[in-house]
């Protein structure tokens, strides 16, 4: 019966069309035009706009998601009974789930409890940490559960202000099941986050008579320490040690010498602790030598949580100090401990302390747990036990009845019609619900081979690339790193002299080969080059006649990108770490990040002060050691790549000024 469901749709999709990969390049149907209409209309909350257009979408293959901006854009209007029966109506797709959500949050800030809990049980995606905290609140008012770590972990993890958890961790503090300290550590968080309205909030629930005194420390936190001599009680001690996190965001030395002369008299140990741990975060952002002994004034690491132990990990790698670094990753959460850049770190402490060779075949255990081609650390584990990096063996291929399902799966179709047409944002979460959230648990590793499979061939690269990502077990390289435009992308770069696997794993990082792709600063095209960027190097090359629309076409694309990287390469000495973060941060930023110390690469890497050029910089590397070993067909060497970074020698030419 499965088998004659699957071939009765497979014969659907033919007759539309859809099966064929060269899908994705046809012309828009008059219904399409009504979608991308009806998209505008919601973008603007225009409620007349979709009900007129409404009717015209029915049978369209994304008729659910129609159906679903017309009734959100009226939620807080729309009737029980009208709500109900959208969501019956298209039972079984992200537009129902979606709304489902949606209608969750609104009834949670309604306070609606008994509709929230009739209603809950049916959402699928369970991953928005807002509606979990009302749950886990409603889980409390009925059974006098014990959710109050679960809240915590969800509440710290929200960077933005919000109301379920707060309303949550409000309530458990009432009821004693969440103290004033932890309380004052979401204060902390937010602080630090840059997140000035939701410390505000967590310190209206613990102390609201001083709650309006956080106007003046989010504003002017020098000011505010001046004014106050003496701290005696708790939430004037936290609210200084709230008014140094600030300080220290902009100025570490000037909040350190505070601590130091002044508040430390009057702080706990504990509030001394993380405070020094703040600054030193701060400090190691500006990569200044003194972040090392900032944290060094920290007595106990027990008193700092995760993140900013990972600071203390990166100011003590500037200084070669490999017993704090043991020290600072055995502070960390086990779930911490896990992540393989600090399983690496770790065991490279404890390589460099080791005196015997039985806790040095302790440690390479360690490191075999983690050592692959998957990722940065994987392959640097990998190279620390002696091996190179090269593609794993690939998996059996899929049968034609794996192929078939993932074919008749109907949210991946209605994800490759959206995207086809216009509507990647759209496309991009129906398919990532259809593959780890329409089911609990999401897709097993075949299923997710086939979806995959099922994205390449329609060279909706994104998706064939991340859906593939998410195997544990069977790796299929050429999912995961595909290499479309070959013959451009090898033929430009063998002419002006780049390695094709650093072009690949750049791209790769850059757009996941996504040829109209668009940042949200302005970047273009499949190396995402910037309009005045492609002016500048259109000039430089002699390419005539350039306008920057021409970065959607994919020739001039790899031909203006390959060009950029190659004068970022050769203005940063043929370095790949230092090129990768100028080509995304900008090569100011990265000649300053080169100064201080000479370290090797990977140490370099980590104390990258911005997290996404930090990542992207690591994911670059990666990439380009894979790419490398799939064009050569010979194991490769990312630390070999990787090099040392340091200040400029003397010998290399003078730094090129005009390059953007």
């Amino acid at each position: 019966m499965l088998l004659n469901r699957i071939l009765t749709l497979l014969g659907a999709l033919a007759l539309t069309g859809l099966m064929h990969p060269t899908a994705l390049a046809q012309n828009l149907t008059a219904q399409d035009e009504v979608l991308l209409q009806m998209q505008q209309a919601f973008t603007k909350g225009d409620r007349l706009r979709l009900q007129q257009l409404l009717t015209q979408a029915q049978g369209h293959t994304l008729e659910p998601w129609a159906a679903y901006w017309a009734l959100r854009v009226r939620l807080d209007t729309a009737s029980t009974e009208e709500i109900e029966r959208m969501l019956s109506r298209y039972a079984g797709t992200y537009a129902e789930d979606r709304l489902r959500a949606d209608w969750l949050l609104q009834l949670g800030k309604q306070r609606d409890w008994a509709s929230f809990k009739r209603i809950h049980p049916g959402y699928r995606m369970r991953d928005d940490r807002e509606i979990q905290c009302y749950a886990l609140g409603i889980e409390a008012m009925d059974s006098k559960a014990n959710v109050a770590a679960e809240v915590k972990r969800l509440w710290y993890s929200l960077r933005e202000a919000d109301d379920g958890c707060t309303y949550v961790a409000e309530h458990l503090h009432n009821s004693k099941k969440l103290s004033g300290d932890d309380i004052w550590r979401k204060a902390r968080l937010a602080m630090d986050a840059n997140r000035p309205k939701a410390a505000r909030m967590a310190v209206e629930i613990e102390a609201p008579r001083v709650a309006d005194q956080m106007t003046l420390i989010a504003s002017d936190p020098e000011r505010y320490l001046s004014k106050r001599i003496v701290a005696i009680t708790h939430k004037r001690k936290e609210l200084a040690v709230l008014a140094l996190i600030r300080l220290a965001s902009k100025d570490p030395d000037e909040a350190a010498e505070l601590l130091e002369k002044k508040w430390g008299l009057m702080l706990s140990r504990e509030e001394k602790d993380w405070t020094w741990g703040v600054i030193g975060k701060q400090a190691a952002q500006k990569l200044q030598d003194n972040a090392h002994s900032h944290f060094a004034k920290v007595r106990d690491d027990e008193h700092l949580n995760d993140d900013l132990l990972g600071w203390k990990v990166r100011a003590a790698l500037r200084q070669q100090d490999w017993a704090v670094v043991q020290r600072a990753v055995a502070a960390m959460s086990p779930q911490e401990q896990r992540d393989p850049t600090w399983v690496y770190w770790g065991a490279r402490a404890q390589l460099a302390l080791a005196r015997t060779e039985a806790q040095r075949q302790a440690v390479r255990a360690q490191l075999q747990g983690v050592a692959s081609m998957r990722g940065f650390y994987e392959q640097l584990a990998a190279e620390e036990l002696g091996q190179k990096i090269a593609a794993p063996a690939t998996p059996s291929p899929l049968t034609p009845e794996e192929k078939a399902l993932a074919w008749a799966n109907p949210g991946l179709q209605r994800a490759l019609h959206a995207i086809r047409i216009g509507l990647r944002n759209e496309g991009v979460r129906e398919w990532n619900y259809s593959t780890n959230l329409h089911t609990r648990g999401g897709m097993n590793e075949r299923e997710l081979l086939a979806a995959a499979d099922l994205a390449c061939k329609a060279e909706v690269w994104d998706r064939c690339i991340n859906t593939s990502e998410r195997t544990p077990n069977e790796v299929d390289t050429a999912q995961r790193y595909p290499m479309p435009l070959h013959d451009i992308v090898v033929q430009r770069s063998g002419e002006i002299g780049l390695d094709p696997a650093y072009v690949y794993g750049l791209i790769r990082q850059e757009s996941r080969f996504i040829m109209d792709a668009r940042s949200h600063v302005g970047a273009s095209g499949l190396m995402q080059v910037m309009p005045a960027t492609a002016k500048w190097t259109a000039r430089k090359i002699g390419l005539s006649g350039f306008e920057p629309r021409q970065l959607t076409d994919k020739n001039v694309n790899v031909r203006i990108g390959t060009a950029y990287l190659k004068l970022v390469l050769d203005d940063f000495g043929g370095s790949m770490p230092l090129a990768a973060a100028a080509y995304n941060a900008g090569p100011s930023r990265s000649r300053a990040w080169r100064k201080g110390p000479t370290l090797e690469g990977a140490i370099w890497a980590e104390n990258v002060p911005f997290a996404e050029t930090r990542n992207y910089v690591k994911k670059v590397l990666s990439n380009t050691t894979v790419y490398a070993s799939i064009i050569t067909g010979q194991p490769q060497s990312l630390k070999a790549r990787l090099g040392t970074v340091g200040p400029r020698p003397p010998h290399q030419p003078e730094v090129n000024e005009d390059l953007p």
